[in-house]
């Protein structure tokens, strides 16, 4: 046989064996398998459009707040119905935006970077994402019932416990927030499951991307902060609606119990939130510096110091509630301390621009938008470690600003340069750089116009969550100047938003790698076929892509057959095996359904006590569905992957 004969050989088989994955992983267009499907791309699309949605839906709330407080006296909205919007406002943007949208770039993403074929559990991934939708959703159709949670986003009792709140609102957030607690606690193990035994071969810790141990280290960290949350709104629950007293002083309880719980959780959920955010910068800088990122071993330190001290920084929220002085000391320099790992990331990524040949994009433009805006909500930070000026602005408008200097500037920021670096990997189309340009000069422009003018206000003595205050107290322009920064932001992230649909419709087709990047997501096509990548690939360096080794063995390399995935070793990431992946299924969805029917009877059961019977049923529907799930399918050991 000739070489020429030889090479189409090879070719017709290749062609062939991709075929058949393409057959084994595809799932057809169909209702059912919209509901059914089990693929991590799809359903960490639907992660992020999702709580883009909320995120409009929060914004919404925010513009309208921030219109009855651009003049004094205004009556825009009624006392009960300003303390809906911003608690809703707070709640949704910190549990159902921030994290979620986080967890869709996961989703998406982290299979794709370690070179695996999907998620170690797709049928939890797909049940995750149901939980998320019926609890947004349960709690946004609480506001248009006007019966949202009004106590805040931290929920303080006794203002949150009877007799002081008696409506049903508490109630959806206790449950609500538990219930989507299921859905970020699942989330969390599968992204700690799927890092540790699906990276491809090759791929040892100290190659792994830092927006892969980014997602590890908050996975690690919602595993042991949400407990505490969880547990408080269960007591809050209780107390509530069978007199259970857990935070009542008067039968025993404590009413700072609450606060420890929830900042407990609380704090760690700041970096729960930013730490992918800081991932994905030291994801875009590369691509965009054409070098890797300086100090590679010392911002994996930093991810992993930050994951453990953030754990004892929480009671720096309660300087103002007269615990003991000496614990003031211990937190205080906790809450200097985490300065240090931050600042390592933030030296690193100057001096990888600083060295770097940079190529200016839109994305690496919120990347310095970023930079700008969380030093400064950082330096705000430091200054709320000091006792003495923290019990000075407590809840006054100086932390909304810090606050949001942290949260937006520090989330958001790097999340829009993320959509924008990995939007031709998400739609397989690419974005308009003019029109992307203009949506981030608006961003920076208005959100400093926004949150800057609030660190006067707050400082000028203007407390947070007031509905309305009275004019010449030195607050009226500070408000005025915010409320049009908020417009002006409003518009750019609209531009954003029509960039993204324009990209989706009338974009350029995009190439597999247009920013010649270094991870091996680009290493597929955009967007990626449903198996991800035919051979699994095999990793010589921290930049693959960049390596010829393993660009090489993509190209020639022979498929692994089947919809079956690869499994490595924990440390590094050596071939063990090779396992069955489970296929698209409708239990996911069943499950979640069941937990939904439970919660809205114990909603509806504040009316009716006959309700519970309701959520009686739900629980059947779930233990039934839970069952199916688990039942062991008929499989050969090989199937199974307990025989090679």
């Amino acid at each position: 046989m000739s070489v020429d004969t030889e090479e189409q050989s090879r070719s017709t088989s290749r062609d062939e064996a991709l075929a058949e994955l393409e057959r084994d992983w595809g799932e057809r267009p169909s209702l059912r398998g919209w509901f059914s499907t089990v693929d991590h791309k799809r359903i960490g699309r639907r992660y992020m459009v999702t709580a883009g949605i909320f995120f409009i839906l929060a914004g919404t709330d925010a513009m309208i707040l921030r219109t009855q407080l651009a003049r004094p006296n205004a009556t825009l909205l009624s006392p009960e119905m300003y303390d809906q919007l911003f608690t809703m406002h707070g709640t949704a943007m910190i549990f159902l935006f921030s994290t979620p949208m986080f967890f869709g770039f996961g989703n998406f993403l982290v299979p794709l970077l370690i070179g695996a074929r999907d998620m170690a559990f797709p049928r939890l991934n797909a049940f995750g994402y149901w939980v998320f939708v019926c609890a947004g959703t349960v709690m946004f159709t609480s506001q248009l019932v006007g019966r949202a949670p009004d106590g805040g986003w931290f929920g303080y009792v006794p203002l949150t416990d009877t007799p002081y709140s008696t409506g049903v609102n508490l109630d959806v957030y206790s449950l609500g927030l538990l219930f989507l607690g299921v859905s970020t606690t699942a989330g969390a193990i599968n992204f700690i499951v799927t890092v540790v035994k699906m990276r491809a071969p090759g791929m040892s810790l100290n190659r792994m991307p830092l927006f892969v141990w980014a997602i590890v280290g908050t996975s690690f960290m919602v595993i042991f902060a949400l407990p505490a949350l969880n547990l408080a709104n269960a007591m809050l629950f209780l107390d509530r609606r069978f007199g259970a007293h857990f935070f009542d002083p008067g039968h025993g309880g404590s009413t700072l119990l609450w606060q420890h719980l929830f900042w407990i959780f609380g704090h760690p959920d700041v970096y729960i939130i930013v730490m992918p955010a800081l991932g994905i910068v030291s994801a875009v800088l590369p691509a965009f510096c054409r070098r890797g990122v300086v100090a590679y071993p010392l911002m994996v330190l930093a991810i992993v110091t930050i994951s453990i001290i953030s754990f004892g920084v929480w009671v720096h929220h309660m300087f103002a509630t007269g615990l003991p002085q000496l614990s003031y000391s211990f937190f205080s320099a906790a809450s200097t301390l985490i300065t240090i790992p931050s600042g390592i990331q933030i030296f690193a990524w100057l001096f990888t621009m600083l060295r770097g040949r940079i190529v200016v994009r839109t994305p690496f433009l919120f990347v310095v938008g970023f930079i700008v805006t969380f030093v400064l909500g950082g330096f705000t930070g430091v200054m709320f470690a000091i006792t003495a000026f923290d019990q000075q602005v407590t809840d006054s408008y100086f932390v909304v600003a810090h606050f949001h200097y942290v949260l937006f500037g520090g989330a958001v920021f790097p999340m829009l340069a993320g959509i924008y670096f990995w939007l031709p990997k998400f739609t397989g189309r690419m974005y308009a750089e003019r029109l992307s340009r203009w949506a981030f000069w608006l961003v920076f422009l208005g959100f400093n116009t926004t949150f800057m003018p609030m660190h006067v206000s707050g400082l000028l003595g203007m407390p947070r969550r007031i509905y309305t205050y009275p004019g010449g107290l030195g607050w009226d322009i500070w408000n005025l100047i915010s409320t049009v920064g908020a417009y002006i932001l409003a518009v750019g992230l609209l531009l954003v938003l029509i960039g993204v649909v324009h990209a989706v419709r009338r974009g350029a087709p995009a190439p597999d790698d247009p920013w010649q990047g270094d991870t091996l997501e680009w290493g597929t096509t955009s967007p990626p076929r449903p198996y991800n990548f035919a051979p699994v690939p095999q990793v010589h360096s921290l930049h693959p892509m960049w390596d010829e080794r393993t660009t090489g063995a993509l190209a020639i390399d022979e498929p692994l057959p089947d919809h079956r995935a690869m499994t490595t070793s924990e440390l590094d990431g050596r071939e063990e095996g090779v396992i069955e992946m489970p296929e698209a299924s409708l239990l996911p969805l069943a499950v979640a359904a069941g937990i939904l029917v439970v919660v809205l009877g114990l909603l509806w059961a504040w009316y009716w006590t006959g309700w519970y019977w309701f959520a009686g049923a739900g629980a059947l529907l779930i233990f039934g569905a839970v069952a199916r799930w688990l039942w062991p399918p008929e499989r050969t050991p090989e199937e199974a992957g307990v025989a090679s």
